[in-house]
């Protein structure tokens, strides 16, 4: 494989019994192409849905407390949220979470995070989910709140969403300066500019190579703007696994050609463990 491309998977904690979901993981533990894996952050499960009689009503895993259970079990994988969504914690909150994770996983959290959008979930929580202009400017606060704990002994911050007063987060994460930094969306006028401002690495949730390549060219011009070199951001999309492991990697290639330096399979189905292997050695393939 091209050591310019990087492979990691994704599972959907939704639809399915906790056993075939752990198997799988475990199964991509031994698969040395797979350097990652994610879950997502959502509540109810989300369409598309796989199988008759699957909606928003069948059972739903927790994304952070199933990828502690998931880091427990693993020893080599990077592990994350693609992406949690930010009005579901305080932005303090998750930064604390995000030290403790990094720290008890041996430094392997990728520390993902968006807007936010599901209203379904948000309606029955209880959960405010501001407009998306508002939304944005809460992302950004979140942003900087995160960035300050994990990095300053003592952080502060006067923001109009998010305050902090002498703020401490310790221990600190094992990454150093922190985990790297998820940004998640395809917003060209907010979402990839705080991406340039903040990011490690930008998320595509989905769509065509072409898409994909219109969208980096954008957040690279942000970053002109801020004065970021557009290097230091890792550009990912996801590669939806179609069943044909030809046809996956014939899609995984024309991302790659497209620019991204990150390819995330997601799998809308983990019953079967083996899949994992001919999907990530067709698309290794392919890669070359």
């Amino acid at each position: 494989m091209s050591t310019d491309v990087r492979l990691t998977f994704k599972t959907r904690p939704q639809h399915t019994e906790w056993g075939p979901m752990a198997d799988f993981w475990l199964e991509a533990e031994g698969i040395e192409a797979l350097e990652g894996g994610w879950l997502y952050d959502h509540f109810y499960p989300i369409p598309p849905h796989t199988g008759p009689g699957m909606d928003s009503t069948g059972t739903c895993f927790e994304g952070w407390t199933a990828l502690s259970y998931l880091a427990g079990r693993t020893q080599r994988l990077r592990l994350g949220l693609m992406v949690t969504g930010n009005p579901y914690r305080h932005p303090a909150v998750l930064a604390n979470m995000a030290a403790t994770f990094d720290v008890f996983s041996g430094g392997r959290l990728e520390l993902g995070l968006g807007a936010g959008w599901n209203q379904e979930e948000s309606d029955a929580y209880g959960i405010e989910l501001l407009p998306i202009g508002k939304r944005m400017d809460q992302l950004e606060e979140a942003c900087e709140v995160i960035d300050r704990l994990l990095t300053q002994t003592c952080a502060n911050f006067e923001g109009h969403y998010y305050q902090l007063r002498d703020a401490r987060c310790e221990p600190k994460p094992v990454q150093a300066p922190r985990p790297p930094l998820v940004i998640g969306g395809q917003g060209e006028k907010r979402t990839l500019r705080i991406a340039a401002r903040y990011a490690d690495e930008w998320n595509f949730p989905g769509g065509s190579p072409e898409q994909f390549a219109h969208k980096v060219e954008v957040l690279h011009g942000h970053c002109h703007d801020l004065g970021r070199d557009p290097s230091e951001i890792a550009t990912s999309t996801h590669v939806f696994v179609v069943g044909d492991p030809a046809q996956t990697a014939e899609q995984a290639a024309a991302f790659a050609e497209a620019g991204a330096s990150h390819l995330v399979l997601y799998f809308l189905d983990c019953s079967d463990p083996s899949w994992l292997g001919k999907t990530s050695e067709a698309v290794v393939s392919a890669l070359g």
